[in-house]
């Protein structure tokens, strides 16, 4: 039995499972012999930063996986950020105040009042959090000025706008707001007075969601292509892989915007989000499968595919069963890191205005105002959707370093 720290990590958590087959299928009492759980946990001790062999002893590899990705404090703080990030884009609805596409013309490029919410009155005197009512100055440079005799206390739990969670949860009521004629705009208004943080969360949804469904089409491509290409090899390995260098060669963004414009323009959102997802797993699943075709070659050999092989088993039965689960360590590291990719390539994009179309919203399309230096320089809050993008991307990179650390096979040794 192979008992190499690569081994180690994988074979526990596997080989359980083609031992029970062997015995199922032929009521054999002859069992395979199973490297020692204590010994191949006492080297993994070593491991966890500050940690003693004592504390891992016994441990399967995903919990010495989780105990040290836990005190990675960056991993871990990439996590949270994450969460939160996910979170509020599910309860988009309930925590944004007004809908994505909820417009107040005669309001163009409100400042943010996240500055402006007072909790002192006039005579000092401690209060509910309220707003005063901005009044135009000059439409043109749309500038405002306070109007103290509109006073606007913000509410927690309002009846507002309808909207949907997760298609299933139907409800009006909304986390906080103010009673009308107010207004409350806390990251400020675009140029068609629309709330910037209320499209912030919406965008969310898109920006966010487009890449886990991506990732995950994206992978399942590229665990079966690999899989494939290096467990039977030859003919099928060199067509296989030959496609995927010729997909490596091309430049992606430029691949991307082509594909996007073979679709045309006269879609809808829906249509154009699922085109993107598509899109961006068609070009995405070629490293991976390189990579995976590498290791599922030096797996099949291992003595388990062996002996699996010689029961009888099917070749997809095998691979899929077998193989491909013991490079999962690899596939979960590769897919956190990848994330950031498709959610660059539709910020990109939808930038570029051949992503989501107005007046549905995504961080890509509210950057595009952004693209005008008098806008840039007079009302930089357009910019805060990239603060939220810069956000995403790192953390889902903190995480991904994060995992890469903890699930390497090198440092059990």
């Amino acid at each position: 039995m192979d008992k190499s720290p690569g081994a180690l990590w994988l074979s526990p958590i596997y080989y359980p499972g083609v031992v029970t087959e062997v015995m199922n299928e032929h009521d054999s009492k002859t069992a395979i012999s199973l490297p020692d759980a204590a010994a191949a946990s006492e080297p993994a001790g070593n491991l966890v930063a500050g940690g003693s062999a004592s504390s891992v002893r016994g441990r399967s590899p995903s919990q010495i996986l989780r105990l040290k990705l836990r005190r990675n404090r960056t991993a871990m703080a990439g996590l949270y950020t994450l969460a939160a990030m996910y979170a509020a884009a599910v309860l988009a609805g309930f925590i944004a105040p007004y809908k994505y596409d909820n417009a107040r013309d005669d309001l163009p490029f409100y400042p943010p009042m996240l500055t402006r919410v007072h909790i002192f009155d006039e005579a000092g005197n401690l209060s509910r959090p309220f707003v005063y009512h901005l009044v135009p100055v000059d439409a043109q440079l749309a500038t405002y000025r306070d109007d103290t005799s509109g006073k606007y206390p913000i509410r927690l739990f309002v009846r507002g706008e309808s909207y949907r969670i997760l298609w299933l949860i139907s409800s009006n009521i909304h986390l906080f707001g103010v009673d009308e004629p107010g207004h409350i705009f806390l990251l400020g208004s675009d140029n068609l007075g629309r709330d910037i943080f209320s499209r912030i969360l919406y965008g969310a949804q898109v920006s966010l969601s487009i890449g886990i469904i991506g990732i995950l089409i994206s992978t399942i491509i590229g665990m079966i292509v690999g899989g494939v290409a290096g467990y039977f090899g030859g003919v099928t390995d060199f067509a296989l892989m030959r496609t995927v260098e010729v997909l490596l060669a091309l430049p992606s963004l430029y691949f991307i915007l082509i594909l996007r414009q073979l679709f045309g323009t006269g879609t809808s959102s829906t249509q154009i989000y699922f085109i993107i997802v598509i899109i961006l797993a068609f070009i995405g699943w070629a490293t991976e499968a390189r990579v995976i075709r590498g290791m599922v070659m030096s797996l099949k050999e291992q003595e388990y595919v062996i002996a699996a092989r010689a029961m009888g088993f099917s070749n997809s039965r095998i691979i899929i069963r077998h193989i491909l689960p013991n490079t999962l360590s690899f596939v979960i590291v590769t897919a956190t890191l990848s994330v950031p990719f498709f959610i660059l390539s539709e910020v990109a994009l939808s930038f570029l205005g051949v992503g989501i179309q107005e007046p549905e919203a995504s961080w890509g399309n509210m950057l595009i105002a952004a693209q005008s230096n008098r806008i840039l320089n007079d009302f930089p809050w357009v910019l805060i959707p990239g603060a939220f993008i810069f956000l995403a991307v790192m953390a889902w990179n903190f995480l991904g370093d994060g995992l890469r650390d903890a699930a390497d096979p090198r440092t059990l040794s």
